[in-house]
């Protein structure tokens, strides 16, 4: 089965100062794109470099998380550090996946420029860093999701499928 790990960033949140828009609307995105049941592990974590690179090590390595989709801390803000706590914990990084997020949400806002997000992979995990609005989390994962299943088919998790009437997933052709 697919594991999914949805960890909302924000020192507000976390103390319930308001609540969780975030972590809901990445589940409901997948609810929306997947074509298979999966089970999800949800975190609420302040900005705090540490806890959030300690997050994403038990994300990946205890709880085999074969996805793990971050949201919050993207910005410029002094308190932002997503982008760096996922960098110092991947082995790889995939930039690919922060440029076509941005460029999306750049036909959208020009304040989109100022967003860091960030992917990479850790061991039989892939990492994906998104902005903390449930609208931009839908732009930015409609943008990057057709190259998630084939991406973690590569490092060695599950194989599973998008709903086609929604979004395709890309696989190369076998010959």
């Amino acid at each position: 089965m697919l594991r999914v790990g949805i960890v909302t960033i924000s020192d507000r949140a976390s103390q319930g100062v308001y609540e969780d828009r975030g972590g809901p609307a990445i589940r409901e995105y997948l609810d929306d794109v997947l074509t298979c049941e999966y089970e999800a592990d949800y975190r609420l974590i302040a900005d705090e470099q540490p806890l959030i690179e300690a997050t994403l090590i038990e994300l990946a390595d205890q709880s085999n998380c074969s996805l793990i989709v971050t949201t919050g801390g993207t910005g410029p803000a002094l308190r932002d550090v997503t982008p760096e706590a996922t960098t110092a914990v991947c082995t790889k990084l995939l930039p690919g996946f922060g440029e076509l997020m941005r460029k999306v949400s750049l036909e959208k806002v020009p304040t989109a420029i100022l967003s860091r997000q960030t992917a990479g992979i850790r061991g039989r995990s892939l990492m994906i860093n998104l902005p903390g609005q449930p609208r931009a989390i839908r732009e930015c994962l409609d943008g990057v999701f057709a190259a998630v299943p084939y991406c973690i088919e590569l490092i060695g998790g599950p194989v599973f499928d998008t709903r086609p009437e929604r979004l395709v997933a890309f696989r190369p052709r076998k010959s």
